[in-house]
């Protein structure tokens, strides 16, 4: 099965060599790269909102050869926790495998998890990352799951999936949870309410995420996938956090309201 690309031409640049360019052109040499970093916090708008932050965070890291990445899931499709676990997804930059093995494992650690294509079809939190480690490590394989909001004992059902399933892989990797933070809020009140948020990432604790977030009402999409990459990172050895940048939409079009975006490393 090929997941064909649902939001290339629309959130990122459709054409080969004008992604590549794009690319070319925002992604940072930054020389203190994190070699072993366990997770990432990137965000999924149009990369004329979001893109420089996530590059930011790539150009952090030394891309392995494997990435579970993590979204909310937007389109109402599928299961509430959905693992797509056969195949191919499709980029402008070529095809990336999924370690069916891998997913295979996690599938099988955590009964929550679902085998599931519906779900990825039209979602596009998983599918903008892509390129970004594409054109860092072109042989990267992915395991892509996308979810509804879960409870913190079902967080933490798939932290532990997933840290087990790597630990017996032994293998680099990366744990992407894609995001974006407050929506079209007044910059100042969502960079209140966005910090509180990324407060609790920087802090690692996966179940403050989650609590602050439904206090405070922050309306950041992926704290799921944030709070999970969190706990799965701490049991496969994290012991920190960085906020690499922080932005919002108004940056770009100087209007109000604004839609927050945030890179973390943990490592």
């Amino acid at each position: 099965m090929i997941r064909r690309p649902a939001v290339a031409g629309y959130f990122y640049p459709g054409d080969r060599d004008e992604l590549i360019w794009w690319l070319r052109e925002h992604m940072e040499d930054t020389p203190s790269r994190i070699y072993r970093a366990m997770g990432v916090l990137s965000p999924h708008a149009g990369y004329l909102y979001s893109g420089k932050i996530a590059a930011k965070v790539y150009g952090k890291i030394v891309i392995p050869d494997l990435a579970i990445i993590m979204g909310p899931n937007h389109t109402g499709l599928g299961p509430r926790a959905s693992v797509m676990a056969r195949g191919k997804w499709e980029t402008p930059l070529g095809m990336v495998d999924i370690d069916e093995a891998l997913a295979e494992q996690i599938l099988s650690l955590a009964p929550i998890l679902e085998e599931d294509h519906t779900a990825h079809l039209r979602e596009h939190s998983v599918e903008v990352q892509l390129p970004f480690l594409q054109f860092m490590n072109p042989a990267i394989k992915i395991v892509p799951m996308v979810f509804y909001p879960l409870r913190f004992s079902e967080v933490m059902e798939i932290a532990r999936a997933i840290a087990q399933a790597l630990k017996e892989k032994d293998e680099r990797f990366v744990i992407v949870a894609s995001s974006d933070m407050s929506h079209y809020l007044p910059s100042n009140i969502a960079r209140e309410k966005d910090f509180k948020a990324i407060d609790e990432i920087l802090k690692l604790d996966g179940q403050g995420l989650i609590d602050v977030v439904h206090r405070e009402q922050i309306s950041m999409c992926g704290y799921i996938p944030a709070s999970i990459m969190v706990e799965a990172s701490k049991l496969l050895g994290a012991k920190r956090a960085e906020l690499v940048a922080y932005s919002h939409s108004g940056e770009v079009t100087g209007e109000e309201p604004v839609v927050g975006y945030a890179g973390v490393v943990v490592y």
